[in-house]
């Protein structure tokens, strides 16, 4: 039950912070087992998505600092761009999303693409409706201040 509910969950954040397929689910794994290994230390059942995402974070952190580089460049982007198919804005599109912060990177992943509401989203990361709300409008702001001259282009 606690693989189905949270994996997908789990693997976004790590994704956001890896940007690697393969190593970002080793962590959902490694996260799984230390859950199981600790569950009896998680007193308030309402904490545990954002203990849980807290663990994978922090993994994905360490997994991050031991490879000692951010995938920036090199690594087809995340996101398929659906309005166009156009190589500079999709190449924008996920230097602008890799140089968000990382909470921001976190909030726009679990809403964007993997598609949960923000209840799910607030519950993972453990914030309240009002920071969730901000943390993405800030992170929208961004994307679209830096996107707005390539989109403009297309037009």
């Amino acid at each position: 039950m606690v693989i189905r509910t949270y994996s997908r969950s789990l693997f976004a954040v790590a994704f956001a912070i890896l940007r690697d397929r393969g190593e970002a689910e080793d962590v959902v794994q490694e996260t799984l087992v230390k859950a199981y290994g600790a569950r009896w230390r998680v007193r308030n059942a309402e904490k545990f998505p954002a203990w849980l995402a807290s663990v994978a974070r922090n993994r994905a952190l360490d997994v991050l600092r031991r490879r000692r580089w951010v995938p920036l460049d090199g690594h087809e982007p995340a996101v398929e761009c659906a309005a166009t198919e156009d190589q500079e804005v999709r190449e924008r599109l996920h230097r602008t999303l890799a140089g968000l912060p990382e909470t921001q990177r976190i909030a726009l992943t679990l809403r964007y693409l993997e598609g949960l509401d923000h209840r799910a989203i607030e519950q993972t990361m453990g914030v309240t409706n009002g920071a969730l709300r901000g943390i993405l409008g800030r992170a929208l702001g961004t994307m679209r201040k830096a996107l707005k001259p390539s989109l403009a282009t297309l037009e």
